[in-house]
């Protein structure tokens, strides 16, 4: 009985120690965004590539504002990653069969972030599906690139801007 009560004992003391830690993180929400053009003159079936400006990251501001800096940033990830149609302000997603996405900075090495393979969406807002990878590197980066891969299924006639909103979600310890 009293070994009963002494493994209980240990069990809770480090059930609420764990749950101390956890407390201890920050978990918290960065927004980017950037612009896409999908240009009339891409051929159909064939994957082509478009790159698009540096996105500025806001992140030593997020951070601070989270009571936090980067050098205390223990996990970053994707949270969601949304596509509107910005351009024509009609036009659905039925001309594309799949995107993908893809993160770098110059000190790091290009990773997917997300993306969506049999698009058959006939509205102007997709959500892609994220990877697991760890971003921390992209994010505390002052800027990163996006690579976007499209394949079309129908001829465009007029060229399509999207507008990607990206939402990571941070782990970290406060200061």
């Amino acid at each position: 009985m009293k070994s009963k009560l002494i493994a209980l004992s240990l069990f809770l003391f480090l059930f609420l120690s764990s749950c101390n830690a956890v407390d201890n993180l920050l978990t918290f929400t960065i927004s980017n965004g950037t612009s896409i053009k999908i240009k009339s003159t891409l051929p159909i079936n064939l994957p082509s590539e478009i790159s698009t400006p540096d996105v500025t990251t806001n992140s030593s501001a997020e951070f601070e504002n989270n009571k936090t800096k980067a050098s205390l940033v223990k996990d970053v990830k994707i949270k969601s990653l949304k596509l509107t149609i910005s351009d024509p302000a009609n036009k659905n997603f039925t001309f594309l069969k799949s995107i993908h996405l893809y993160i770098s900075t110059t000190d790091s090495d290009e990773i997917e972030l997300a993306s969506q393979d049999n698009i058959n969406a006939a509205t102007n807002v997709i959500d892609l599906v994220c990877t697991d990878a760890r971003l921390d590197q992209y994010i505390k980066a002052d800027k990163y690139k996006i690579r976007t891969k499209v394949t079309l299924k129908e001829t465009l006639t007029q060229d399509v801007t999207i507008n990607a909103d990206m939402k990571f979600r941070v782990t970290a310890d406060p200061f």
